[in-house]
């Protein structure tokens, strides 16, 4: 019983309920007996001083007439009553002068007696007295309980008045009447009362105890027990119990908590099982080798893979299982992970089953038990052999692509993207340029530039990704000419750009001199042209100077106005005979293959100025469709005036071989000339009304040596260098033919974007 109440719950709290409900109920028991008690005391003490005041007052009229006969019949029938022990009437000495039993009358007591001490304690006596100070208890001979009390008989003024016996007015007490009453009935019913009282106390226990006890079994133990049921169902994995407790108080809704609590488990469970059989299935089958090891370094535990790889037996050291040694490796992760509880990396070779050597990239994680202490550590190995292999292939084609590299027969840079410094070249720029690595590296890209480029390239370097014809300045000072390739590339691991040169200088000294020698056979062509320009001023020259000498060999006076005009004229025909004589000297001379910012309306019409003798002489006529306020290119105006002319040679030829010696009439012997500018594009136009292209060649005009003329007529060279030096200058040149003897029209574009 003991045990059962220690351990349960429901035995305890019914032991606690009922001693607790017994000190209440007997606590109440005790006060109100206690009280009922004080209660009964209290009503019998005022009922007997009632009794004793009506007793003076019965005898009251017979004391005033001294009638002894009818006071001591008065206290003899009062006496007779069934609770009235005592009646006596005590004079000021003690003395016994009436009682209900006669053996007492006259009989003295002992004034120190009870009765008499409650007022002759003190010296004097007492006069007036409390009610609770004049009663007492007494116990009768049989072992009743005695009620007795004492009242004071006071002196009247009839008393001291009286003939029949008189008593002095200052005494003011004249005796005392003393009646005792039985308690026994009154302590018979106490008894009973008591005895009802602690009845009812314990019905009310026992019932209480019992619904209690019934209350808590049906409504608090068997459910409890039902649930205590159903969780240990849970705990043994039975997650489909369900209580049924129908209620709706807190014993319901906790049966209602621990069947979602059970349902939630179970879902969890499941949720859990998959996850573990999820997780076991990745540590089976991951691609990569995984191994629990215990401090001695001996398996516990591996997957799949290291299974199939190694074959190792249950007990097998790591090192010997898998790296054939038979002594702990010197340098050991998993010995450092024991250490220090961190995870450690290496890089760690060995031998598969199949002999051949394997690269591993290895792993260690501690694992620790709920108390935090480190109980094994788990190594995965991945292997990276392919990757090593890689890693070997790469440093031979990086030493291959080095070699490649270094000996690439043009210079190349690797420039950094934001400062253009260079941060490596080959050797083929100290061929180019002159330098050597260790002079050249860390310096600017942009010191290889003039001065006065460097801004502008600067720019374009990095948004433009070919650049031709740039003059470069060599380690000795001198001018070179190269044409760049710029492509972004990385350069380990930061952004770079990859700049290639090739020296041109030669090439461009040739097509000089072609350009030269084809400058020369035009002067040639125009010979005939020029010399008609010369004559015209000459001729003036000459019949001023016939005229001046006749005129003084006659010894004739010349008015002033006719000598001025002479002379004017002699100065203005020299002057223009100067001027095409420099302009020829201009146009033979070498370009300085420097690109500067041109007025194209301008260059054409000086090309025109020289070349127009010839077209007038020929009888064709030119048409001029001039925009207006072009913005200015960038273009060489010597070369480009070159260009110019090669097309109204080759125009002015087109149109004498289509016409020939047959006749024409006005406008069919024509050459058009335009410009105008559209889409940041400055264009010239320049259109003939000659024989025109065949489209069979149309694709092949600007190829060098490409000619349409007879055998020792052309060269072939005249398009193809108008083509260089367009190209050059940044620009476009196409040639248009709708058709045979309609004639051809070639079209010439400049960029003038970077130029505004």
């Amino acid at each position: 019983m003991i045990k059962m109440i220690r351990q349960s719950m429901v035995y305890r709290l019914i032991l606690t309920v009922d001693i607790l409900l017994l000190l209440s109920i007997s606590t109440w028991a005790y006060f109100n007996i206690k009280y009922q008690k004080e209660k009964f005391m209290e009503h019998i003490v005022a009922g007997s001083d009632r009794f004793s005041n009506t007793i003076k007052l019965g005898t009251h009229y017979a004391m005033m007439l001294n009638s002894r006969d009818d006071i001591t019949q008065i206290i003899n029938n009062i006496g007779k009553q069934k609770e009235v022990e005592n009646i006596r009437i005590y004079n000021k000495d003690g003395q016994i002068k009436f009682s209900n039993r006669d053996a007492e009358v006259d009989s003295v007591t002992n004034i120190k007696n009870e009765a008499c001490y409650i007022c002759h304690r003190t010296e004097p006596p007492a006069v007036s007295l409390d009610l609770a100070e004049r009663i007492r208890m007494i116990k009768s001979e049989n072992g009743d309980l005695l009620l007795g009390i004492i009242s004071p008989i006071y002196n009247e003024s009839g008393c001291s008045t009286d003939a029949c016996h008189v008593h002095p007015e200052d005494k003011e007490v004249l005796g005392a009447l003393d009646v005792v009453v039985s308690l026994k009935g009154t302590d018979a019913e106490i008894v009973r009362y008591e005895k009802g009282i602690i009845g009812l106390a314990v019905f009310v226990f026992l019932m209480t105890s019992c619904i209690i006890f019934l209350f808590i079994f049906k409504f608090v133990r068997q459910p409890i027990n039902k649930m205590i049921d159903g969780t240990r169902r849970l705990a043994m994995g039975d997650y489909s119990t369900r209580l049924t407790i129908e209620r709706n108080d807190e014993i319901g809704e906790l049966a209602e908590a621990i069947n979602r609590m059970g349902k939630r488990i179970g879902e969890k469970q499941i949720e859990l099982n998959k996850q573990r059989d999820e997780y076991q299935n990745l540590f089976e089958l991951v691609p990569c080798i995984i191994t629990v090891q215990d401090r001695n370094y001996r398996l516990i535990k591996y997957n799949r893979e290291f299974a199939e790889k190694f074959a190792p037996k249950p007990g097998d050291f790591c090192y010997c299982a898998y790296k054939g040694r038979t002594e702990k490796c010197i340098i050991c992760p998993v010995e450092r992970t024991f250490e220090d509880g961190h995870s450690h990396y290496s890089e760690e070779k060995g031998i598969n089953k199949d002999g051949t050597e394997t690269h591993w990239l290895v792993r260690t994680s501690p694992i620790r038990d709920s108390e935090g202490n480190i109980i094994a550590a788990m190594e995965m190995s991945l292997d990276i052999t392919r990757r090593k292999q890689l890693e070997e292939k790469l440093e031979k084609s990086e030493k291959k692509y080095y070699a490649i590299f270094n000996n690439i027969p043009n210079p190349v840079f690797v420039l950094d993207v934001d400062t253009l410094d260079i941060l490596d070249c080959n050797e083929s720029v100290k061929a180019v340029y002159g330098y050597g690595k260790a002079e050249i590296i860390n310096r600017s890209f942009l010191d290889l530039f003039q001065e006065k480029e460097r801004t502008l390239f600067g720019h374009q370097i990095r948004v433009i990704p070919i650049i031709n014809q740039i003059k470069h300045v060599h380690k000795n000072g001198k001018s070179i000419f190269v044409n760049m390739r710029v492509s972004p590339s990385e350069y380990p691991g930061k952004r770079v750009l990859l700049v290639t040169t090739s020296d041109i200088t030669k090439r461009l000294e040739t097509e000089q001199q072609l350009i030269q020698t084809s400058k020369m056979a035009t002067l040639g062509e125009m010979a005939t042209g020029v010399a008609h320009e010369l004559n015209q001023p000459l001729a003036v020259i000459k019949t001023a100077s016939n005229y001046l000498m006749k005129k003084v060999r006659k010894k004739e006076k010349i008015k002033d106005e006719i000598l001025y005009t002479m002379a004017e004229e002699i100065d203005g025909h020299v002057d223009r005979a100067t001027k095409i004589i420099n302009h020829m000297r201009q146009f033979g001379r070498k370009s300085d293959l420097e690109l500067e910012k041109i007025q194209i309306n301008k260059v054409l019409k000086s090309a025109f100025e020289i070349f127009s003798q010839q077209l007038k002489v020929r009888g064709i006529d030119v048409e001029w469709n001039i925009q207006e306020n072009i913005p200015e290119i960038m273009a060489d105006p010597n070369r480009l005036e070159q260009v110019f002319i090669n097309l109204l040679i080759n125009a002015r030829d087109a149109i004498e071989e289509r016409w020939g010696n047959m006749e024409y009439k006005a406008g069919d012997k024509k050459i058009s000339l335009t410009t105008e500018c559209a889409d940041n594009q400055a264009y010239v136009k320049v259109c003939d009304t000659g024989t025109g292209i065949p489209k069979a060649i149309l694709d092949k005009i600007f190829d060098p040596f490409f000619t349409t003329k007879k055998v020792g007529e052309g060269t072939g060279l005249g398009l193809s260098i108008s083509y260089g030096i367009i190209k050059d200058c940044g620009g476009n040149i196409t040639a248009v033919s709708a058709d045979e003897d309609t004639g051809a029209c070639f079209v010439i574009t400049f960029p003038i974007q970077d130029t505004l």
